[in-house]
């Protein structure tokens, strides 16, 4: 199944909502299809424009207090 934007240039309404996702802790899953992209672009994309898609909110593993 081709993504409903597969082949399109991003828009920067469209970096934007994936910083913002990105910045919700969104599964990178869910934010391909919110933006009708697949994951490998999800990836790429957040690469070149250093957004990263790493949750900010949880422990690191084997880190006890």
């Amino acid at each position: 199944m081709t993504p409903k934007h597969h082949d399109e240039r991003w828009t920067p309404g469209q970096v934007k909502q994936l910083e913002q996702l990105a910045e919700q802790n969104t599964p990178t899953r869910v934010i391909g299809l919110k933006l009708g992209r697949t994951e490998d672009a999800i990836y790429s994309k957040a690469q070149a424009e250093e957004i990263s898609l790493k949750p900010t909110n949880q422990r690191p593993y084997n880190r006890r207090k």
